[in-house]
């Protein structure tokens, strides 16, 4: 009776230790997915023609939009400096008025200076990015390269002077497809600026004004 009993507090205390079996634990659910991206909007609705989302996981997808974000918003500084580098050429203080022609040139014109402090300004740029937003090197694991911090959003690197990131969800969700319309927008407008300029090697502006 005594062993009986022994034995029957032995496989209860068991199921309370180490070796108790487990419950599998389901994976979270992604949060970033196709389906909540902002940046859907009609006609296009969800625009993949080479369909990569569908082969990303969720970490890839991030990866994507923060590229694409970054991506336009280069494109929309590059659409202004086409448009005021033309409009102020021969008028500027830099650098004696000197440097003129179509915006493609521009930079060619300019002294190796001024290529040392924008290689620098790139560089501090790229690597607070990669400090907000990704996870450091020696923390990422080997089969998940580029691995961005759970808690960063694409894009969202702190920098709002004016305060005009929203709280509510909605409504940042908003904005963000209205930053990622522009910046797609002006992707094309600078790709369609520098083809223009190669063609007949005349500025934009020379264009518009012509």
């Amino acid at each position: 009776m005594k062993l009986a009993l022994v034995a029957s507090l032995a496989v209860s205390a068991s199921a309370f230790g180490p070796f108790a079996p487990k419950k599998a634990v389901a994976p979270p659910a992604p949060v970033f997915t196709v389906e909540s991206l902002p940046g859907i909007i009609e006609p296009t609705g969800f625009f993949d023609p080479l369909d990569l989302a569908a082969k990303a996981d969720e970490n890839t997808l991030r990866r994507y939009r923060e590229a694409e974000v970054q991506h336009g918003r280069v494109g929309m500084l590059a659409v202004v400096g086409f448009l005021v580098g033309e409009k102020v050429e021969g008028t500027s203080f830099l650098w004696d008025a000197s440097i003129k022609g179509p915006a493609i040139t521009h930079l060619a014109q300019v002294p190796s200076e001024f290529w040392a402090l924008l290689t620098v300004g790139i560089a501090a740029a790229e690597t607070k990015r990669a400090e907000i937003g990704w996870v450091e090197p020696e923390n990422v694991p080997f089969d998940q390269p580029g691995l961005l911090r759970d808690e960063y959003y694409p894009g969202d690197i702190g920098f709002d002077p004016l305060g005009l990131k929203p709280e509510d969800d909605a409504e940042f969700s908003e904005m963000v497809t209205k930053e990622l319309q522009h910046g797609r927008l002006a992707m094309l407008a600078a790709a369609g600026c520098i083809a223009q300029e190669l063609t007949d090697g005349k500025g934009i502006v020379e264009h518009l004004m012509g």
